[in-house]
């Protein structure tokens, strides 16, 4: 679907490429945007085609890529369960690339009043947001989830993001990680490097929590974990 895997083949490839490499559980997220529209009963059939497939594959959950735009705050505070990830609480939120709404804290809070965690999705990719990491600190304390590509951390997004990425795990400002992925070549399913290296620089308990504890939370919509932003302690926040 839109810029993602063009056929069911490029599709089948993917899944099959990323339960090779330890996946379990997929959240399949294609676009509600200005340039995509988003049909979640169109996304629940291709689902269930791929599944039909590989019936031994990983699991695969209905996403969203939501597009941070006043149509979709809209829509979504009139139907929160259209774009969350398997119908419960938590929304992928893409921010555009050309301007940060003022108001942001505010509107995140008004989908939280209506029982929808934003989850800020590759916000080191962001130029905009790379800017406003204390602003990032905000959101998070107030509930936000902040998500990162996990080729970011390898640089595969250029060296600017690779560095925010460090900024905000230093800060502790990240809660999972995921493979954006679109494709099996440029773009794919694979976790495995990613968390080596956070494993290498942070710890392996960090990365089973990026990879493992907290994915696994968002998709069963329970509570995550985090570190203070000062990193002395965990606790579990809701």
């Amino acid at each position: 679907m839109d810029d993602g895997a063009k056929e069911l083949a490029d599709s089948l490839a993917m899944v099959r490429m990323a339960a090779s490499h330890g996946t379990t559980t997929i959240v399949a997220s294609p676009h509600a945007s200005p340039e995509y529209a988003y049909d979640e009963q169109t996304v629940e059939a291709r689902i269930a085609e791929i599944g039909a497939a590989v019936p031994d594959g990983p699991k695969i959950i209905r996403g969203c890529d939501f597009h941070l735009s006043f149509e979709n705050i809209q829509q979504a505070l009139v139907t929160p369960r259209k774009y969350t990830i398997g119908g419960r609480c938590y929304l992928l939120v893409e921010f555009p690339d050309l301007a940060i709404f003022p108001n942001t804290g505010d509107i995140f809070e008004r989908l939280m009043d209506n029982g929808m965690i934003p989850v800020i999705t590759h916000p080191e990719r962001n130029q905009l947001l790379q800017q406003k990491i204390d602003d990032i600190a905000k959101w998070v304390e107030r509930g936000t989830v902040v998500q990162v590509t996990a080729g970011s951390f390898l640089g595969r997004w250029g060296n600017h993001a690779r560095q925010f990425s460090e900024t905000l795990m230093k800060r502790r400002l990240v809660h999972c990680i995921a493979s954006d992925a679109h494709d099996i070549k440029h773009r794919p399913p694979i976790l495995t490097e990613a968390r080596e290296h956070i494993e290498k620089q942070w710890g392996k308990e960090m990365g089973e929590l990026l990879t493992e504890t907290n994915p696994g939370a968002i998709v069963d919509g329970r509570e995550i974990e985090r570190t203070q932003t000062n990193g002395r302690k965990w606790y579990r926040f809701w």
